[in-house]
């Protein structure tokens, strides 16, 4: 094994940390650490990512709901368009060279860590879901998860939360349910273009399981704000990086 894809093994454990305690976050920086830790091409980055991501947030869904930390409505809306969204943005990916592709996920990833460091607002927690309006945001999220091969989770729980009317706990397990399936149709648009290294995927999905095993353990035990401000600057830096990285081979070509 080489010393960067053991690095990237030790990332996938904070991915997985991140989902579990946080209910996203994690996994807008699976790409690159896929992409520059691991090594792996872009394209198959992206639907790797996808992979991993929805695989882990399954099951940290089903433990959300068996908590009783879920809103099944707000989940179905959000779901029915996203789906749809992320099956066709995983055809775009393949439209744009991979540092064009790059430079998009780190304005996004600069967006997300604004938002973070934010934090989301509270509501009374009623969750009442407007159809209309749960349904294009959940189209919209789908269109970015099978494009960048993220999630969405950092923009599903504000959405959850301010559009859905959920508190927080009911926010995170409803959107690792949402990621879960959104992520899976945006894997099988990827599966049209481009071959996985399956093997890879699993084991980096086993780490990634074992984080959120420990993000489940730990929630409610660490201040949510103290997490979400670390890994916010831990996602502007990774943006930051990008950004350079890109445009310096853009000029270069």
């Amino acid at each position: 094994m080489t010393v960067g894809l053991a690095l990237a093994f030790v990332l996938a454990i904070v991915i997985g940390l991140s989902l579990g305690l946080l209910g996203g976050g994690g996994a807008i920086v699976t790409l690159p650490v896929l992409v520059y830790v691991a090594g792996i091409p872009t394209p198959q980055a992206v639907g790797m990512s996808l992979a991993v991501v929805g695989a882990t947030s399954l099951i940290g869904s089903v433990v959300q709901y068996l908590r009783g930390h879920f809103h099944v409505q707000a989940t179905l809306l959000f779901t029915l368009t996203g789906m749809a969204g992320a099956y066709l943005g995983a055809g775009l990916t393949h439209l744009l060279p991979a540092s064009v592709l790059l430079l998009l996920f780190a304005g996004l990833m600069l967006v997300v860590g604004g938002v973070m460091l934010r934090g989301p607002r509270t509501t009374d927690g009623t969750g009442a879901c407007r159809p209309l309006r749960c349904l294009m945001i959940g189209a919209a999220v789908g269109v970015l998860t099978g494009f960048l091969g993220v999630g969405g989770g950092f923009l599903l729980v504000p959405m959850l939360v301010f559009v859905a009317g959920l508190e927080m706990r009911r926010a995170v397990g409803s959107s690792l349910a949402i990621i879960a399936l959104n992520s899976t149709a945006g894997l099988v648009g990827h599966l049209q273009y481009t071959a996985f290294d399956w093997g890879l995927t699993a084991s980096f999905l086993v780490v990634a399981l074992i984080g959120m095993g420990l993000g489940l353990a730990l929630a409610g035990r660490i201040p949510e704000h103290t997490l979400r401000k670390l890994f916010a600057g831990f996602v502007l830096a990774v943006a930051c990086v990008l950004l350079i990285t890109n445009v310096t081979a853009l000029m270069r070509s």
